[in-house]
């Protein structure tokens, strides 16, 4: 293969700026050509995105030049892996293709148009609002939760806006492209299926070549050592080879074992010996299922890999980046250390962006997470006549294909909320008898993976129930998503639910300080401000953000307090649910929490904030995602401690709980004996002397274990008649920044320090912490820079709740 991937420029007419041949990268879009060349404000400060919808309804025009000096090959292809979205393509004036999905790969024969020496190349890419309005009028519309044609094109839906992404349209050549030289055959599908049976290893290979003449050719496949072949006679098109691999490791999501990797190689020869093509990857075995076995409480979820359940510790996954080709191998690993130091072991690539890359899945691979994938269909009824549904055929079968070969791919799934829309958005007056997608889910979609990639189970959609005769949304059935919490009710809410497996919840906060700071030039800034309330996408997401904090909260006295508090109680609120969760293992096995990561710089749902800054939130879904878990829970009106043990070894173990009031003085106390077998949960009864207080406003329980603790404060904080924090502290240089040690006074609640308002690279070992009188706790900051040791040790940077209730 050899890249066309320099010399490229783009051009457009009739623009609000002059575009005539500007550079353009490829791989690349419209929008960072345009932000390179110095012609566009960044979309993503303050609200320059406004001034740029233009960008999504002109047409663009790619051209380069490239040289070629004739025929040697039967035959050269142009090979495009991916083409955002709808284009023509020609060579030296004759139009040789033509694509309108983002989501797939073309490949085109050139050979009656190319010509010795120079050869011109253009790519012409059509509005994609254009293309959704001649659909619109062929199919007719169809609805969706934006007033954006996202689902009447091919193309990552979030493009169009969300209610956590910027509307950027893009358009360009997103994905490698060049020139492919071939003769005789070629690999034109390489498909493992790969499972494990015992302590053998098996694969089966499915080879299917393209030719350019009917000579026999053979097939070498080789895996763990083990060496197969076989023939393609004369005019066939395909084979398929099976080698067992003895005494293999399996591979295993992280925290079950290890992820051991063989390389599979597969090598296309004339009969004569000479190669023509290979295709090399990495394989796992292991097995995995999705167990649905009805029980006494519904129909479970429960991921089973090499026949071991598996709770679930997840976070949804959306591109990182508005402008995918950004995102580098680099800036993946770094989004994936995140997630498995706050142990994390599943991602769900969520169906409104794209189908993961090679890198993500990689990675994934290595790491041991495991990685459910939407196909894309996301919140909107979808057209299923032609010429929709041939694409959608065409880019799910390339990709299952594709990911076949990936151990940490687990799960397929349908789509994201089209289901449970259908039977709760209002939907089937809107569509009024027309199509809306449900053929994809129920037939099309999983008649592909059975047929391509039967290793993996497929789920109709997130949620469902397992059947159409129980509501899609139902707790006690299936996958269910949770969102009248955040959009109607408060967080404690979530205890009203015992879902079997739950794949989305989550509650909004801003991101980082430095974050804003760097996006943002409103001053003063405000939680008003005209910056924030642009990055601000949820609908009514301020008046849910401040219902929130009236309900647990003192009231912020300015932007400093409100900025810490909403991050307080986005982390608050994804504990309480998380620990809840997992406190009713096995009947629920999984949390998927939304989010993990931003696109831009936005409040949003994320742990990991647009530029990659950890927020308050990912700090507890480490200790509420921990292999051993501690937490407190309120059953039958006392309270309970629960002992969660996701380990392989048992936990034994004796937590001393006490009940204290605000000065810390102990009340009275107790000790709570727990026996945890592996991969379970124990709950013991709290006696009521030690667990139910004479003044809730004044008393708090506390259980610890070693260096693990749980608490439980019988009263919000905004009711709670804390004494004015004081503490001593001490700043002490490091070899890789400052350890900040904090002495309590008083009681602190949910002391944090954010370094990032001293250092916009500064980070911070942990956040959260809260203790009684005497206590002391040492952070430790990360930095390369000279930080003042005395704004290290005061407001707005080191906060806790008290500062504020005082």
């Amino acid at each position: 293969m050899v890249q066309l991937h320099h010399g490229w420029s783009v051009s457009a007419r009739n623009t609000p700026v002059p575009v005539d041949r500007v550079p353009a990268a490829v791989p690349g879009c419209v929008h960072t050509d345009l932000l390179a060349a110095g012609l566009i404000p960044d979309p993503y400060l303050d609200s320059n995105e406004n001034e740029l919808s233009w960008i999504g309804r002109t047409r663009w025009t790619y051209e380069t030049s490239f040289g070629w000096s004739g025929p040697e090959d039967d035959r050269i292809d142009l090979v495009c892996a991916g083409l955002d979205t709808v284009a023509v393509i020609s060579l030296n004036g004759t139009e040789v293709g033509r694509t309108a999905n983002m989501h797939r790969g073309y490949r085109f024969d050139l050979r009656s148009a190319l010509t010795p020496g120079r050869n011109d190349l253009r790519i012409t890419f059509d509005s994609a609002y254009d293309y959704t309005a001649a659909m619109a009028r062929q199919v007719g519309s169809r609805p969706g939760a934006y007033d954006e044609p996202y689902n009447l094109i091919r193309k990552m839906a979030c493009n169009f806006g969300w209610d956590w992404g910027p509307t950027v349209v893009t358009a360009g050549i997103w994905q490698p492209i060049g020139l492919h030289s071939w003769s005789t055959a070629r690999l034109a599908q390489v498909r493992p299926q790969v499972t494990v049976d015992g302590t053998t290893g098996v694969v089966d290979v499915h080879v299917d070549v393209e030719r350019a003449s009917t000579e026999s050719l053979h097939v070498t496949v080789e895996v763990g050592g083990v060496v197969g072949v076989a023939s393609i006679g004369p005019g066939s098109i395909g084979t398929t080879l099976r080698l067992s691999v003895p005494d293999v490791r399996r591979w295993w999501p992280r925290g079950y074992g290890e992820q051991p990797l063989y390389p599979l190689r597969v090598v296309l020869a004339t009969e004569g010996g000479r190669e023509l093509d290979r295709w090399e990857r990495r394989v796992g075995f292991r097995t995995v299922r999705v167990d649905t076995t009805p029980d006494e409480h519904g129909t479970p979820y429960t991921v089973v890999v090499n026949d071991v359940p598996v709770f679930v510790k997840g976070v949804n996954w959306i591109p990182d980046d508005a402008f995918v080709t950004r995102i580098t191998r680099e800036r993946l690993a770094e989004r994936f250390r995140q997630a498995c130091d706050a142990n994390i072991n599943y991602l769900r690539v969520w169906g409104g962006g794209r189908y993961e890359s090679e890198d993500f899945y990689e990675l994934a691979d290595e790491l041991g997470l495991m990685v459910g994938q939407d196909f894309l269909f996301a919140c909107a009824a979808y057209p299923e006549e032609e010429p929709f549904a041939a694409e959608v055929a065409a880019e799910a079968r390339e990709h299952v294909v594709r990911l076949a070969s990936h151990p940490s791919l687990v799960t397929w799934t349908g789509n994201n909320e089209n289901i449970w829309g259908f039977a709760d958005w209002g939907w089937p007056e809107k569509l009024a008898g027309r199509s809306w997608g449900a053929g994809f889910y129920h037939e099309l979609l999983p008649a592909i993976v059975a047929e391509l990639d039967p290793t993996r189970p497929y789920w109709p959609g997130s949620p469902w129930s397992g059947t159409p005769d129980i509501h899609p949304n139902d707790p006690a059935h299936g996958t269910m998503h949770i969102w009248d919490v955040w959009n109607q009710v408060d967080y404690t809410h979530y205890r009203d639910y015992v879902p079997r497996f739950c794949a989305e919840f989550g509650f909004q906060a801003p991101p980082a300080y430095a974050t804003l700071r760097r996006a943002l030039h409103d001053e003063p800034l405000a939680s008003d401000s005209p910056g924030m309330r642009h990055h601000q996408k949820a609908a009514d997401g301020d008046l849910k953000l401040r219902r929130g904090l009236d309900a647990h909260l003192p009231e912020p006295q300015g932007f400093d307090d409100w900025h810490y508090l909403t991050q307080v109680n986005q982390a608050r609120a994804i504990r309480l649910a998380v620990e809840h969760f997992r406190s009713h293992q096995p009947v629920c096995m999984g949390a998927i929490v939304w989010q993990l990561n931003d696109c831009w710089p936005v409040t949003s749902w994320a742990a990991i904030d647009g530029d990659g800054r950890r927020k308050p939130l990912w700090y507890v879904l480490r200790d509420a995602y921990a292999d051993r878990l501690l937490t407190i829970q309120p059953r039958d009106g006392g309270l309970v401690l629960v002992a969660s043990n996701d380990t392989d070894r048992p936990w034994q173990a004796s937590a001393d709980v006490t009940s204290h009031d605000l000065s810390g003085k102990a009340l009275a106390a107790t000790a709570v004996a727990f026996d945890v077998a592996p991969r379970s949960v124990t709950v013991t009864p709290i006696p009521d002397g030690v667990a139910l207080p004479e003044e809730p406003r004044s008393e708090l329980l506390r259980a610890v274990v070693g260096e693990q603790q749980a608490w439980w404060f019988h009263a919000e904080d905004r009711e709670i008649d804390y004494p004015a924090a004081r503490y001593e502290t001490t700043v002490a240089p490091t070899a890789g920044g400052y350890a900040v040690t904090v002495t309590a006074g008083t009681i602190l609640r949910d002391l944090s320090l954010f370094p990032d308002r001293l250092d916009p690279a500064a980070t911070v070992d942990q956040a959260l912490v809260t203790l009684l009188p005497g206590e002391s706790v040492t952070f430790t900051v990360h930095t390369t820079a000279r930080l003042d040791a005395t704004a290290l040790a005061a407001q707005p940077v080191l906060r806790c709740v008290n500062d504020i209730t005082a």
